[in-house]
């Protein structure tokens, strides 16, 4: 698939001496959501504004389209529309007028028609003729990602789109995102609802210390990185894991009325056979067993939590 947007060796120090980015490469395909997940201060912010031409970078290129967003910004940033975490209309403005200018910012023709249908589809029409300040803060997300539509970008970066709204309102803004990726606009969001980025994205992007550390197909990435638990409920709590049990990958929970077994599930032994097994032969009697998967959010601790050093 065709990449939309080609980082190459992007870096970013700050006059402070803080590395925001290190070497950063990574390509967008046309057309797909891409979450980019990490802890605060990982670099995400810094690396969608370098894109978007809000900060310059100390080192590499990006390119959107084909255009370099240095040489040529203009065409560059005119295909992109940013829904930043915080609003910067004017509060004293009516919707209809600031959603308007933001089209006119970049250079394009007015177009009522397509200012009406950005407002329909996010539920603004009936509020065009009120002024920012009377909104909620739903509403005033709404304003945001319209403002970001005005122009018809060929690309929308979200960030924290949905940090704070209430559910109804996070299931709307999904609703018109897929939309939007299937009339061709590529997506990328950065969220701390890891369970959206399992939920929506076509491929997961996570990024630490500045440095990209993962990109994968989200689907891929799960059957790669997740593992699966196998929590026996057992008839009596144990205190204590028996010591012919003591190899095994468990640990004890629910005050020790639930032994947790943890395995691949692409592997081609699992153990889980072995394990009820051993279970038999200790005498250990259970009354059910649940299997699940890992969650994207138990991936994502895996790998920006540093591996803690065995002690010497």
């Amino acid at each position: 698939m065709t990449a939309i947007i080609s980082v190459t060796g992007l870096s970013k120090t700050y006059a402070s001496g803080f590395r925001a980015l290190d070497g950063v490469d990574l390509a967008i395909r046309q057309g797909e959501i891409f979450a980019l997940l990490g802890p605060n201060g990982a670099g995400k912010t810094t690396l969608i504004s370098i894109v978007c031409g809000l900060v310059k970078a100390s080192a590499g290129s990006v390119a959107v389209a084909g255009h370099d967003i240095v040489r040529d910004y203009r065409a560059a940033r005119s295909l992109i529309g940013l829904v930043p975490q915080e609003l910067t209309s004017d509060m004293f403005e009516s919707v209809w007028a600031t959603v308007s200018l933001s089209r006119g910012l970049f250079g394009k023709p007015k177009n009522p028609a397509h200012i009406e249908s950005v407002l329909r589809e996010l539920s603004l029409w009936d509020k065009r003729h009120e002024k920012i300040m009377a909104l909620s803060g739903g509403m005033k997300r709404r304003v945001l990602i319209a403002k970001a539509l005005a122009h018809e970008p060929r690309i929308l970066f979200l960030d924290e789109p949905t940090a704070g709204v209430d559910v109804s309102l996070r299931r709307d803004m999904w609703a018109m995102v897929r939309r939007l990726r299937d009339s061709g606009v590529t997506i990328i969001l950065t969220t701390h609802y890891i369970e959206e980025a399992e939920e929506m994205a076509d491929r997961i992007g996570v990024i630490n210390n500045g440095k990209i550390i993962l990109v994968d197909d989200t689907h891929q990435l799960m059957s790669k990185l997740g593992s699966r638990q196998l929590s026996v409920h057992l008839s009596t709590p144990m205190s204590s894991l028996p010591p012919s049990l003591a190899d095994m990958s468990l640990t004890l929970g629910d005050e020790g009325h639930t032994l947790i077994y943890s395995f691949d599930s692409q592997g081609e032994h699992t153990g889980v056979p072995e394990l009820l097994r051993a279970l038999e032969r200790e005498g250990i009697e259970f009354r059910d067993l649940h299997s699940s998967q890992s969650s994207l959010e138990d991936i994502f601790v895996d790998l920006v939590t540093p591996t803690r050093e065995v002690a010497q």
